[in-house]
């Protein structure tokens, strides 16, 4: 019977460590779910102009697609027409109102598009000129749109708008950023989200994250984000 026993235990026992969650090698325990915020008040919602995020628009991962960047005022780019060198602009600023302008195209939107749209929009306007047009844009000085910027306002050693870049994180943000300040309430600090109609906000606790070494505080970022960092009152 002792023997008996024992066979069971061989075959209970996988099945238990099967059925119970355990860390994966190398990475630690699990964190645990977060939880939102409650919302912030209009006054503090309003911080950075937060109300004109946009969320799900290409190159946002939340929506779901292909990351594609979002081409934004402030950008370099630069415009290849192939087989028209005379045409070309190695090096072309998106002006403040997102408009660009080129031989032959004294003035087209580019900001809102991503490259591969304008090219093709490029590419139709050209065809009055040239024959069979093959446009490449390529985004060579990054900004982006201001609703897809991630903004950092309070205490960070430099606060702020940065372009979003696929798979960023809060401890990048506050790398960028030259981390807090020694005023900082780092624990305190807020990710404050636009989600379709409503806003939310995520509490992160920074302090853990940067002089703990807390993973669990290293929340991913979305486009449009504002991280706010208050000031300790002691």
């Amino acid at each position: 019977m002792t023997w008996l026993r024992s066979l069971n235990w061989l075959v209970v026992l996988p099945l238990l460590a099967a059925c119970s969650p355990s860390p994966q090698p190398g990475i630690g325990p699990a964190c645990p779910v977060r939880e939102s915020a409650a919302p912030l008040s209009p006054v503090v919602a309003g911080v950075g102009g937060i109300q004109g995020g946009a969320v799900g628009v290409a190159g946002d991962p939340a929506s779901g697609g292909t990351p594609s960047y979002i081409i934004g005022a402030g950008d370099q780019l630069g415009i290849s027409v192939y087989r028209a060198p005379e045409l070309s602009m190695p090096s072309i600023p998106v002006r403040p109102d997102g408009r660009i302008s080129m031989p032959l195209i004294p003035d087209i939107v580019a900001a809102g598009k991503t490259p591969s749209q304008l090219g093709r929009e490029l590419e139709e306007r050209l065809k009055e000129y040239v024959q069979d047009p093959i446009v490449t844009v390529m985004v060579t000085g990054f900004i982006g749109p201001f609703d897809r910027q991630v903004k950092v306002l309070g205490e960070a050693t430099e606060p702020a708008a940065i372009p979003y870049r696929d798979g960023m994180t809060v401890l990048d943000v506050m790398i960028a950023t030259r981390g807090l300040t020694r005023y900082a309430s780092g624990n305190s600090a807020l990710i404050v989200r636009r989600v379709g109609d409503q806003q939310e906000t995520i509490r992160v606790r920074l302090n853990d994250l940067i002089k703990s070494g807390d993973i669990c505080q290293n929340v991913a970022m979305r486009p449009g984000d504002t991280l706010i960092i208050p000031q300790s009152w002691f």
